[in-house]
C-alpha cells in the first residue's frame, strides 16, 4: 500500500518522460501524488471495511470509495473512460485492460489471508471497471506477488509462479530499456514492473529501476514499489518523506485503513 503511494510520488515527474537512468533525485521538486495514490487508498479503505466474503458488498465498497475519493480530486490524470465512470454512478465496467487495475490493487495483498483470497479479491476489485481478462490478470498477478512476498516467498518462487500463471518474465531490464516506450496496458507494463522488483536489491532500487525503464513512470513505480514493500519493507526516512506529500484529507484516509490492514 504505502509502497505503491511512494512509488507513485517518486515516479510522478517521469510519467511521460525519463532519462532512462537510475541516477536521479529520489524526491524531485516536481514530485506529487497522482490518481495512482488516490485509487490505492480507495481500495485500502474498501478492504478495511467491506465484507470480504461477499462479492457484491466488496464491489460496492470499492466503487463507492473510488468515487468518493476521486470526486474530491477531480483534476488528476484519470483516463477518459475511468473519469466518466468516476463521475457517473450509473456507469458500469467498461472492458478496460489498462494498468489502473494493477496499480491500485496493493492493499489486497496485505488484507488477504491466503493466496486464493488475494486472487479472488483482486479479480473483484478489477471487475468494477477493468473487466477485460487482461485487466483482471494484471490486478491478480500483482496481488499474488505482494501476498507471496509478504508471506516470505523468495524471488525465485515469485518469478516461477508469475511466469507459470500470468506473464513471461524471461527478460532483463537492460534488454528492453532502450526500446521500451509509454504503455498503459497491463500486458505492456505489469510484467515490466514485476521485473523491476525482481532485479532490485532493496525498496529504493526497485523504484529506481521502474523510473529508469521509462514509459508510464508513476504507475510502473507504484507497482514495483508495492511488491518491494512487501518483500523488503520501506526505510523509515523514505516512508516519512513519501507520506509528507499527502494532504490532510488523504492522511485521514491513509490512517483509517493502514492500522487495520497492516495489523
Amino acid at each position: 500500500m504505502l509502497g505503491a503511494i511512494i512509488g507513485d510520488v517518486i515516479g510522478s515527474p517521469y510519467e511521460f518522460s525519463s532519462d532512462k537512468t537510475k541516477d536521479f533525485d529520489l524526491f524531485a521538486p516536481e514530485c506529487r501524488f497522482t490518481d495512482d495514490s488516490l485509487m490505492t487508498m480507495a481500495i485500502g479503505c474498501a478492504c478495511a471495511y467491506a465484507d470480504l466474503d461477499n462479492e457484491n458488498d466488496f464491489k460496492k465498497a470499492v466503487s463507492d470509495t473510488m468515487r468518493e475519493i476521486g470526486r474530491k480530486y477531480p483534476y488528476e490524470s484519470y483516463g477518459q473512460m475511468f473519469y466518466e465512470w468516476l463521475m457517473d454512478d450509473t456507469e458500469g465496467p467498461y472492458y478496460s485492460y489498462g494498468n489502473g487495475s494493477a496499480m491500485r490493487v496493493s492493499p489486497i495483498g496485505w488484507i488477504a489471508k491466503s493466496l486464493e483470497e488475494a486472487k479472488i479479491l483482486a479479480r473483484w476489485s478489477a471487475e468494477v471497471t477493468h473487466n477485460h481478462h487482461e485487466g483482471i490478470k494484471g490486478a491478480v498477478s500483482v496481488a499474488s506477488a505482494i501476498y507471496m512476498a509478504r508471506m516470505g516467498a523468495s524471488k525465485d518462487q515469485i518469478y516461477e509462479y508469475i511466469s507459470k500463471e500470468y506473464y513471461d518474465l524471461n527478460f532483463t531490464l537492460d534488454s528492453i530499456r532502450d526500446s521500451y516506450r509509454f504503455d498503459v496496458t497491463c500486458e505492456g507494463s505489469v510484467p515490466q514492473a514485476i521485473v523491476c522488483f525482481l532485479e532490485s536489491c532493496d525498496f529504493e532500487d526497485a523504484v529506481r529501476n521502474a523510473v529508469s525503464l521509462g514509459g508510464d513512470g508513476d504507475t510502473i513505480a507504484a507497482i514495483a514499489g508495492s511488491i518491494a514493500e512487501a518483500f523488503y519493507g520501506i526505510p523509515e526516512d523514505i516512508a516519512e518523506k513519501g507520506l509528507s506529500y499527502l494532504d490532510d484529507d488523504l492522511m485521514d484516509y491513509y490512517l483509517q485503513y493502514s492500522e487495520i490492514l497492516y495489523n
